[in-house]
């Protein structure tokens, strides 16, 4: 099978998953008012997608190396959209509660064990710009979430976003059932649980990149869950034109996908990474600076996807090499991370945001990214 529609497969999935993990957010109030609860209550919806969505990765990573990566995807995403419909018909907030909690737990092996299957087939020469390619289309997928929910929500109901995304969901598992039948499968049946993580996480220069894909979480992450907040503070734009904004992260990370190798292998690894870093850096100074200016922030939401993925895409390459036969579980360690410290960077900003403002957050983060473009240049594990 032609390895450009395994990519495409992958990242269908992967747009859908992504989309459906950010839908939420925008429409929170009116599911909120639509089945009796208060907001702070109906967030609960969002923490039980959360929490199995970071924790389940590390699972299915290991079950990937195993059984074989495309089975657990094409198995995840039956499971995924069948709990994406049980959304749809849900009664109360605990039913949206639970089903939620499964979508959260299938949704978790569809970018990692995606991720670690394109390192089993693209050749190092081309796995960076594969990777970038893929990891574009589910930031895509982030991107346009609060466009197409919002807009769903707005025009039949907070159900029927459910209902949509149970659709595309089932769309892109039919295709990993026909047209992704042939994807290799390759499977390591003695792999063992705890000794597949103690093998990599007991070597420095994998414990460094988890560490430095971390606190890219905190800084990109956790700043990019703001993104939609201060566009509409700025500018009181409805959910459906702050999605089309969006929109331009997820176009910029897919060109930072696609270029990043082609960078990579002219200046190196680490002054890819830090050219990333500082793209992102600019945006966030174009925030701070010019975040009154509606095309400096469009501006800015593009360099952010831009700087985010040329410099993540990287880090994701360097993961895939930690260990051949663990892959799943090497690139669900490096999900894991980037998830874990976006959560933390989204409490922290909510934190700041609070005590002071949104541009107040976005100065601490500049800050941020400073130091962690310094803690790159001081790393030598690459």
């Amino acid at each position: 099978m032609e390895k450009k529609k395994i990519l495409l497969i992958l990242g269908l999935a992967a747009f859908v998953v992504m989309a459906d993990n950010w839908v939420v957010s925008p429409i929170l109030p009116t599911i909120a008012e639509d089945i009796g609860v208060s907001i702070p209550a109906a967030a609960l919806i969002i923490t039980a997608y959360m929490i199995p969505f970071a924790l389940f990765q590390l699972l299915f990573g290991f079950l990937a190396d195993r059984y074989g990566k495309i089975r657990i995807i094409s198995l995840a995403m039956i499971f995924f959209t069948l709990a994406s419909a049980l959304c749809a018909i849900a009664a109360g907030l605990t039913d949206l509660v639970i089903y939620r909690a499964l979508t959260g737990i299938f949704a978790a092996s569809v970018v990692p064990v995606s991720m670690a299957l394109i390192g089993d087939i693209f050749p190092m020469a081309e796995r960076q710009t594969a990777l970038g390619t893929f990891l574009g289309l589910a930031f895509l997928g982030q991107g346009l979430s609060m466009a197409i929910g919002g807009s769903i929500a707005y025009f039949v109901s907070w159900r029927g976003v459910f209902a949509v995304y149970a659709v595309l969901a089932a769309g892109a598992t039919i295709m990993l059932f026909t047209a992704g039948k042939n994807i290799p499968a390759t499977a390591n049946p003695d792999a063992q649980f705890w000794d597949s993580y103690r093998h990599i996480l007991q070597k420095s220069s994998s414990l460094n990149i988890y560490l430095l894909v971390f606190f890219e979480g905190v800084f990109l992450s956790g700043g990019f869950s703001f993104l939609g907040a201060f566009i509409q503070e700025q500018f009181s734009l409805n959910n459906f034109l702050i999605g089309l904004i969006m929109t331009a992260f997820g176009i910029m990370a897919i060109t930072g996908g696609r270029i990043s190798g082609r960078i990579a292998g002219r200046v190196g690894r680490k002054n890819t990474i830090v050219i990333g870093l500082l793209i992102a850096l600019g945006a966030d100074l174009i925030f701070v600076a010019w975040g009154s200016s509606l095309g400096m922030v469009i501006m800015g939401v593009g360099l952010l996807g831009l700087g985010l993925m040329t410099a993540h895409s990287t880090f994701l390459t360097i993961a895939t090499e930690f260990a051949a036969a663990s892959r799943g579980v090497a690139m669900s360690l490096v999900a894991f991370s980037m998830m874990i410290g976006g959560g933390i960077g989204t409490y922290i900003g909510g934190r700041i945001v609070i005590a002071g403002s949104l541009v107040t957050m976005y100065e601490v983060y500049t800050a941020g990214l400073v130091l962690l473009i310094g803690a790159v240049l001081v790393n030598n594990k690459y």
